[in-house]
């Protein structure tokens, strides 16, 4: 009876060292040994990561950049979509291995996810007319003046932190420019990796603007512990650059580099 007991305590003991060993071990070695990285990413959020109706195939920045990573990492690329709200819990479940979904960089995030070196850089940027003459370098210099946002926005949040801004809110970036277009709004505010695309892709006579606010760093994010995962992806993406890769990529979907901060 002891004997039995003893094996059996032996045994237990052996599970929770394989747990603890497997738990240790970076996560680099289990995308290599499954042959494949699993990549969480919202997939309704062109042009950045969305579901192409033709194809029916995830497309978008994100998309090329995950398969970019997995192809210098000498492995295949499984997705994942995650609502926006539970994605990074998802990733602290262990539900994938890497969240490549315009994650910007903040204090609060690393204080619970590593991530990589920036595969893109945004931040706010002002959309006017072709035909504008005045020279709106700042939010400060829209007072008296009426400026588009999109509802429920950050920057919907920093234009009505200045006073003297009229401030018109709209569900969707295209009403938003269309308004601007004939003159209902003087400017828009958006992101600049979203007016890049914006503005690549439309025919409205309208024109980027200045850059008003800081830069924002988005990354690959996943969980800490893993250093030789993000010596990795962070080697991948310094080829990427160097290579002109991850500069094509960019240009294709926006047209310009947005990898390279401003």
């Amino acid at each position: 009876m002891r004997a039995s007991r003893f094996s059996l305590t032996l045994a237990a003991a052996a599970l929770l060292l394989a747990g603890a060993a497997a738990q240790a071990a970076d996560l680099l070695e289990t995308v290599k040994a499954r042959g494949a990285i699993k990549v969480a990413l919202e997939g309704t959020y062109p042009p950045f990561n969305y579901k192409d109706q033709k194809s029916g195939e995830l497309a978008g920045f994100d998309v090329d950049v995950a398969k970019l990573l997995a192809a210098k990492l000498g492995v295949k690329t499984e997705f994942v979509t995650s609502e926006w709200a539970s994605i990074l819990a998802g990733l602290q479940a262990g539900k994938y291995d890497v969240i490549v979904s315009q994650v910007t960089v903040n204090p609060k995030r690393e204080q619970a996810f590593d991530f990589s070196v920036p595969y893109g850089y945004s931040m706010p940027q002002l959309v006017v007319r072709k035909d504008e003459k005045a020279q709106y370098a700042s939010l400060a210099d829209l007072k008296g003046k009426r400026l588009g946002v999109g509802q429920g926005s950050v920057y919907e949040q920093q234009a009505k932190a200045v006073p003297g801004i009229e401030v018109r809110s709209y569900p969707a970036a295209p009403e938003n420019l269309r308004d601007l277009a004939v003159g209902r709004v003087d400017a828009a505010l958006n992101d600049s990796l979203m007016t890049a695309y914006l503005l690549k892709t439309s025919d409205l006579p309208i024109k980027a603007g200045a850059k008003v606010g800081k830069v924002e760093k988005v990354a690959a994010a996943f969980k800490k512990g893993n250093p030789q995962l993000k010596a990795a992806l962070d080697k991948a993406l310094a080829e990427a650059a160097a290579d002109g890769s991850l500069k094509a990529i960019s240009v294709k979907w926006f047209g310009v580099d947005v990898s390279k901060a401003p």
